[in-house]
């Protein structure tokens, strides 16, 4: 029976894009479910059923528009995505979480997110202590926040803006986007109405010409970082002082 990976859409601008792509590639049943749907995007407080994250071998919770500290939505969907996180990591889920779903991932394990004095949008460059795990190089990057990691996390990249990777037992937290393709690059640079590239000097036509060049290179180590991160999932981690390894039904 094919492992099953659920991805959480936080936003409907936000899908899977090239991680669903390799996750098929590794075997994996990819199942998807939408947190914010279409039509609650310019309303997005009010409560979720999320599923059961034991009936799955890996959760990704994905990237979204909002802040996970925001007030409005402190107290509905994003609580209880955190719980999911931590009901998820306590069975021996594996989760990985992506800008926004790396925040709250984050936040969920006991680490803080706040505003970053220095946004990042574009390809920038990350350096990682585990190649193995989260390779280096340029990756994409659309974010105001940034986290802090978790008590217990090891920090595996960073560079001088904000850590980009953590992780901590199966969980691995990443600030950048290693999903994004030419055309979700493109979208998004179509729906920036708030002119976020326009208040840090980016020229959307270089931006995506930038993303052309790069795309197929960070596709590859992509691949890589869900190699590297789905080999943490066949490890035993300590979990309120027991060992457990990651086996799914």
């Amino acid at each position: 029976m094919p492992r099953q990976v659920l991805f959480l859409h936080n936003d409907p601008t936000a899908p899977a894009a090239l991680l669903g792509e390799a996750f098929t590639e590794f075997g994996f049943d990819v199942r998807t479910f939408d947190v914010v749907a279409p039509e609650r995007a310019d309303d997005p407080v009010f409560d979720v059923s999320f599923p059961d994250p034991l009936h799955f071998d890996v959760i990704v919770a994905l990237g979204a528009r909002w802040a996970v500290y925001d007030e409005r939505l402190a107290d509905s969907w994003v609580a209880d995505e955190m719980a999911m996180v931590r009901t998820a990591l306590s069975g021996g889920v594996g989760v990985l979480g992506v800008c926004f779903g790396g925040q709250l991932l984050a936040q969920a394990l006991g680490g803080t997110v706040g505003r970053s004095p220095a946004p990042e949008i574009g390809w920038h460059d990350v350096h990682s202590s585990r190649p193995d795990l989260v390779p280096g190089g340029p990756w994409f990057q659309w974010h105001f926040d940034r986290f802090t990691v978790p008590p217990g996390a090891t920090v595996i990249a960073r560079n001088d803006r904000a850590a980009q990777a953590f992780s901590h037992g199966h969980a691995l937290g990443l600030q950048f986007h290693p999903e994004v393709d030419v055309a979700l690059a493109q979208r998004w640079i179509d729906e920036d109405t708030a002119g976020d590239m326009a208040g840090l000097g980016i020229a959307p036509d270089d931006l995506l010409a930038r993303t052309a060049r790069e795309v197929d290179d960070a596709a590859r180590r992509l691949r890589l970082l869900v190699r590297g991160f789905l080999g943490t999932l066949q490890s035993p981690v300590a979990d309120d002082g027991q060992h457990r390894a990651h086996s799914r039904r």
